[in-house]
């Protein structure tokens, strides 16, 4: 074997070796390991009081959280950045979840966009512009942060501000058991 194969073996092997715990990573147990969190707090997990936040929706309104109508049995928020994968998400909601729930706020939060301007175009060019969700621009991706969220982060929110659900959309059934069980 000639010896810059050989070399690129031994430092694939060391490598791999100065992970720990690859097989964990290989068969994970499923359990939730993040720390938990003592609920009623203001923070972004499951349990946690909603980060109170005031964006701009495309037609240039503020949106507080805090003052949505508590005839709103809860708020969904889906962090967007336009992408395929975030169009096929958003067009599950629009056909599936949407129409189920009429007393639920449903908010397109763009971070990537840059501007209130910016963020209107993407959301016309996409076919959102006479959606029922309400498109908030992140310009500054504050609300990105508070949330500790990603593409495709999917929140509910219930109608006292606490968080029901936080994670990544799949195909919405998990979505409409939260917004089911809501009060």
């Amino acid at each position: 074997m000639h010896f810059a194969n050989m070399f690129r073996i031994v430092l694939l092997v060391v490598m791999i070796s100065g992970c720990g715990n690859t097989m964990d990573d290989l068969n994970p147990s499923g359990v939730d390991q993040r720390p938990a969190v003592q609920g009623g707090t203001i923070g972004p997990a499951v349990s946690q009081r909603a980060p109170d936040f005031t964006l701009f929706d495309s037609l240039g309104n503020s949106l507080t959280l805090s003052s949505v109508p508590a005839s709103t049995k809860g708020v969904v928020l889906y962090f967007t950045m336009w992408c395929p994968i975030c169009d096929i998400h958003m067009s599950s909601m629009r056909n599936n979840v949407i129409p189920l729930y009429p007393n639920v706020r449903f908010c397109l939060i763009d971070y990537v966009s840059g501007s209130l301007t910016d963020a209107r175009n993407a959301e016309i060019s996409n076919g959102y512009g006479a959606s029922k969700f309400t498109l908030l621009a992140d310009t500054n991706q504050a609300v990105l942060g508070a949330y500790a969220a990603t593409m495709g982060t999917t929140v509910v929110i219930d109608s006292t501000g606490i968080i029901r659900m936080s994670e990544d959309y799949k195909d919405g059934v998990r979505l409409t058991e939260i917004l089911g069980s809501l009060p």
